[in-house]
């Protein structure tokens, strides 16, 4: 009775771990902006392994001397990815991963500080 039990085990773990692996798709991680939109720049170096910003931000990304802009209106449930995957082909040659705090506009609340 063990055995078909493990079987059912074995491809729900399979499931859940290929799932797990499945990148989101890029409509999820926000969308490009104008360089001009932007409310905060951060430079990327050689050394820079990860940025953090907040969802509903518009931030310019100094890489060198070439820049890019993105609106970090990312889908619920992501709270980081590769910054690779939004930025221009051939922009960033190694692996930042993006840190995307919740929306603060999202978080709950009357809006009023003072209470």
């Amino acid at each position: 009775m063990k055995q078909p039990f493990i079987g059912v085990l074995v491809v729900v773990l399979l499931t859940a771990c290929a799932h797990r692996g499945a990148e989101s798709p890029v409509a999820f991680l926000g969308d490009p902006a104008p360089l001009n939109a932007a409310t905060e720049t951060i430079a990327i170096r050689p050394d820079t392994k990860w940025v953090n910003v907040t969802g509903g931000d518009i931030v310019r990304f100094d890489v060198g001397e070439k820049s890019f802009a993105w609106t970090f209106n990312v889908a619920s449930g992501i709270s980081t990815f590769d910054l690779r995957r939004v930025a221009p082909p051939g922009m960033l040659d190694h692996r930042v991963d993006a840190y995307v705090a919740p929306d603060p506009k999202y978080m709950g609340g009357d809006g009023d500080s003072r209470l």
